[in-house]
């Protein structure tokens, strides 16, 4: 009997499960969020912040940038068009093919490779910048090996810049009503969310961390936190997303983009 809930999953299977989900829905995905997220803009989360108003990369102009968890690739789109020389990696193949579609439509081609982001396949000390809006670091068990080689590939001085599920959202059902203002589940119960066919095998797989838990990974791949930006609901954001609203965006934070880079 297929299932959704709360309980522990092989780490294998559900990374694999993952990246095979990611690639079934690419098209669905981008269907339903597309006009909110643009072929070649860069929002980094539900709330609506723009990286144009955040400026949390800086300049990037002339430099060597990757995105890990892509999927469509908007925003490397949009930063290649202020100079910056992209590549965009996603662990779906189903997903690049969705950016294909917007370098089609767009005319602008961003550069895209297949790579789970926990074994890049670059050099050590060949980006300038990284960055990821809601990619990977969710939807793996070992979110360390992501920093950890998004560490190796940067050069030093290089920022890490990556967008996550707040964990204070963990607590609160899947609801962005008034109706999912409620405490569920403990802040510190670590079970990943699963859903499993009707063999019980994992088709997704979602993982929480606490705010410590992001801190310890991050500086024990020799990474420097800069700043954790919390962003607010827009007042002119309507849309809805999974969990992520107008209601309860006012009160409870979505979001959390942590600024990092190698010393």
């Amino acid at each position: 009997m297929s299932g959704v809930g709360f309980w522990e999953v092989d780490p294998a299977a559900a990374a694999r499960a993952n990246g095979h989900w990611w690639s079934e829905n690419a098209a669905e995905y981008v269907d339903e969020h597309g006009a909110f997220l643009g072929d070649a803009d860069f929002r980094w989360c539900p709330e609506g912040l723009r990286e144009e108003e955040a400026g949390l990369l800086g300049d990037v102009g002339g430099l060597r940038v990757l995105e890990v968890g892509a999927g469509a690739a908007q925003c490397s789109r949009w930063l290649a068009g202020r100079g910056a020389h992209v590549l965009a990696t996603d662990i779906a193949p189903g997903m690049l093919a969705q950016s294909a579609e917007l370098d089609r439509r767009t005319g602008s081609r961003v550069p895209a490779v297949v790579a789970d982001a926990r074994a890049l396949p670059l050099a050590d000390a060949s980006v300038d910048l990284a960055f990821t809006s809601f990619g990977a670091i969710a939807f793996v068990p070992d979110a360390a090996r992501i920093h950890a080689e998004v560490s190796r590939v940067l050069r030093p001085g290089g920022r890490w810049v990556f967008a996550v599920v707040h964990p204070v959202r963990w607590v609160f059902p899947d609801d962005p009503t008034s109706a999912g203002m409620k405490v569920l589940r403990s802040y510190f119960d670590r079970t990943p969310y699963v859903e499993t066919d009707d063999d019980g095998a994992p088709l997704y797989a979602e993982y929480h961390r606490t705010i410590g838990d992001h801190v310890r990974e991050v500086t024990s791949a020799g990474l420097v936190i800069d700043d954790v930006v919390e962003p607010e609901w827009q007042e002119d954001n309507r849309q809805v997303w999974g969990g992520w609203g107008p209601h309860r965006g006012r009160y409870v934070p979505g979001t959390a983009i942590v600024v990092t880079h190698l010393p």
